[in-house]
């Protein structure tokens, strides 16, 4: 039996971008991919959700991109994390395990 896929929350889905953008520039159907092959496909990340997630950390200037030819000879916009983007990555882990500490301690309490 499969598990339930679960929808993410905006900031979730942006930690999830910057990592996988820490280890290499990638296209928007590549970071989904990632994405869904780390978790077992437990998340589901939508389109509806991805590019304008990755639009706004464009804005913030966490990424940057470039336009390339994809694995199977398409033209595909490439994403790369920066220099900002390496600090909101760091600062973001920081937060989610504090976070998910905090919550984790709500659930086992008695």
């Amino acid at each position: 039996m499969r598990a339930n896929r679960t929808d993410l929350m905006q900031g979730t889905l942006e930690l999830l971008i910057l990592k996988t953008l820490s280890r290499e520039q990638m296209h928007g159907y590549g970071i989904a991919q990632r994405i869904h092959q780390a978790v077992d496909d437990l998340l589901k990340v939508e389109d509806g959700s991805l590019y304008p997630a990755l639009y706004r950390m464009e804005e913030r200037g966490w990424i940057a991109s470039e336009w390339g030819v994809s694995e199977n000879n398409r033209r595909a916009k490439f994403y790369k994390l920066t220099k900002t983007g390496r600090k909101q990555l760091a600062d973001q882990s920081m937060n989610w395990e504090r976070i998910s500490r905090a919550v984790m301690r709500v659930l086992e309490a008695t």
